[in-house]
């Protein structure tokens, strides 16, 4: 009895260690769970966005170069005025003063002028009496140089006071103006937006500040200013079409166009870190949308490019990896090996295909427009191939070149502990 359990203990012994060994043996690592999706034909549109504030596209500030007592305010604010209107009167007795006795001199000059001629033409007629008397004898040389000097001198005074009206007439069309000037105007067709003076109160009128009595705007065109960063004006042109969304309306979209590109930049925090660079674009709307007011938020988003058919696959399905990785890569598609381009990069752009044998092969990829969900490809892929598209840290650090993965749906986790999970 006793030789059989010493050969059970041996076979205990031989197995045991025949599971150790199996144990220590190399185990092929788990699969890496990803999602996987297509490469398909599809349409893509390149936007542009951007938030600002709905303006309109005129919008005119009434002031007035005199000081004086405002009198007369003629409209309220929200109040449609046409081009030419009489908004309001400064005080107009100081300037009409000055009108009369602008006038007065004006009158006077006229009137000293007109005195001075007389007397030209008759020193000029004494002139030829003396000259004829000096050919029949009976006037010396000396009379005749005496009334042509005093010719002379009349003319002179005729040309002085001729001067001096001309400035008279002159301060009385400024007059006149300054006169004019106390009745204000609506240079366009708009709607009193502001009031910023009321009756009684004191306009300041100065050549070096405006002292604003009211702002009128041309409401039947809008537009949105907005500020695109310096990467994307290069894709903007004016005429492109655009969307635009206002705060306050909700679930509405009205279209505008892009009407102006800015030419010089905004530079914020130069020479710091925090320096931004941007560049104003104007969208101007279609149409006023009813109920749209200056001010209010807007949300710009603007058509820059747009294919029809063009090979498309996930934003996020398309990553990148240190350029010096990829030079020894086999070729990518149809026998085709897509070249690195001749500037030297840190890093390239590239996808990770998955097999029939669901290993994945990093392929280096050429991408064209991309818009808020899909990026354009041009070249390293083919309509059709499985591409690996997520999680967003499996594909920005972890996987390399013939992982194996196993395919899983969005936000769904197995049960392995393989890389790539969370």
């Amino acid at each position: 009895m006793t030789w059989w359990k010493g050969l059970i203990a041996a076979v205990l012994v031989l197995g045991s260690g025949a599971i150790a060994v199996a144990g220590l043996k190399d185990k092929p690592p788990p699969a890496v769970e990803v999602q996987v999706g297509a490469a398909k034909k599809a349409a893509i549109t390149r936007t542009v966005t951007g938030a600002g504030k709905v303006q309109a596209a005129t919008t005119v500030k009434i002031s007035s170069s005199l000081s004086g007592d405002l009198m007369e305010l003629n409209v309220k604010a929200g109040e449609a005025v046409t081009r030419g209107q009489v908004l309001g009167k400064i005080d107009r007795r100081r300037f009409e003063a000055a009108v009369k006795q602008a006038t007065a001199a004006v009158s006077a000059a006229r009137a000293d002028t007109k005195a001075a001629q007389v007397n030209a033409d008759r020193v000029a007629a004494e002139v030829v009496r003396v000259a004829g008397l000096v050919e029949k004898g009976l006037a010396s040389k000396a009379e005749v140089e005496k009334v042509t000097a005093d010719r002379d001198a009349a003319l002179a005074q005729v040309a002085a006071l001729n001067d001096r009206a001309s400035q008279a007439m002159a301060r009385l069309e400024e007059a006149s103006s300054d006169l004019a000037k106390t009745t204000l105007f609506s240079p366009i067709d708009g709607t009193v937006i502001e009031l910023s003076r009321e009756v009684g109160e004191r306009v300041r009128g100065s050549d070096f500040s405006e002292d604003v009595v009211m702002t009128i705007a041309a409401l039947a065109t809008m537009e949105v200013k907005i500020e695109v960063g310096e990467h994307e004006v290069v894709h903007l042109k004016v005429g492109q079409k655009s969307e635009v969304r206002v705060d306050a309306l909700e679930g509405q979209s009205f279209e505008g166009t892009v009407v102006e590109i800015a030419q010089k930049a905004l530079i914020r925090n130069q020479g710091s870190e925090a320096e931004t660079t941007s560049f104003p674009v104007t969208v101007a709307l279609t149409a006023r949308p009813p109920g749209v007011l200056p001010g209010m938020s807007s949300e710009v988003k603007i058509v820059a490019e747009s294919r029809e058919s063009a090979l498309v696959v996930p934003v996020q399905a398309v990553t990148v990896r240190p350029a010096k990785m990829l030079k020894d890569l086999p070729a990518d598609i149809e026998g085709k090996k897509l070249e690195a381009p001749k500037t030297t990069e840190a890093f390239a752009k590239v996808v990770f295909v998955v097999d029939g044998e669901n290993k994945t092969h990093v392929r280096r990829v050429r991408t064209g427009i991309s818009s808020d969900t899909d990026v354009e490809v041009l070249e390293g892929l083919a309509e059709g191939d499985r591409v690996v598209e997520g999680p967003y840290r499996t594909l920005a650090k972890e996987l390399k070149d013939g992982d194996r993965v196993e395919e899983v749906k969005p936000g769904e986790k197995k049960g392995g502990f393989g890389k790539g999970k969370g």
